[in-house]
């Protein structure tokens, strides 16, 4: 009887071990470099600038932390910080400002949202996505809502082959 219940206690510890350990493993993700952030930053800029104005671009990875900001030499720094809480607003609720805007318009229950720190309800940005997973975002701000959309979704297009 003892050595029955000796086999059993060893089995039932090495299984609650191993499982454990398992749990242990590494975790693997994929991550914005800083190369590529610039690059989604400076197209950025570029379209609106192509479009006659002077914007602010931001690029924030998965944690929502700043990777690039970058101004205009016209820009102000409201327009920067509205880009980085655009681009903060994008990766956290996984989905376009524009999208999180009319979302928490429309359902009163969700309009407390908007009142959490850094979140931006205005059109701009855009959440940078690999393979359905969200990781990080991009803002734009200096122009109209939908052209600062336009702006952001135009940094992403130009790196979108390396978002595969």
């Amino acid at each position: 009887m003892w050595y029955a219940t000796t086999v059993i206690a060893v089995a039932a510890l090495t299984l609650g071990l191993s499982s454990h350990l398992a749990a242990q493993g590494l975790v693997m993700q994929r991550n914005l470099s800083l190369a590529l952030a610039k690059t989604i930053a400076e197209a950025t800029l570029a379209e609106c600038q192509s479009k006659g104005f002077h914007t602010a671009a931001a690029v924030v990875d998965r944690a929502g932390q700043v990777l690039v900001m970058l101004r205009d030499e016209q820009g102000s720094a409201q327009m920067a910080e509205m880009a980085r809480r655009k681009a903060y607003t994008a990766r956290m609720f996984r989905m376009p400002t524009s999208e999180f805007q009319k979302r928490t318009a429309n359902d009163p229950s969700l309009l407390p949202q908007r009142d959490v720190q850094d979140i931006l309800a205005l059109g701009g940005g855009v959440p940078i996505q690999v393979a359905g997973e969200v990781i990080g975002g991009v803002g734009s701000s200096g122009s109209s809502q939908e052209t600062d959309e336009v702006c952001a979704k135009a940094g992403l297009a130009k790196v979108a082959d390396q978002l595969r």
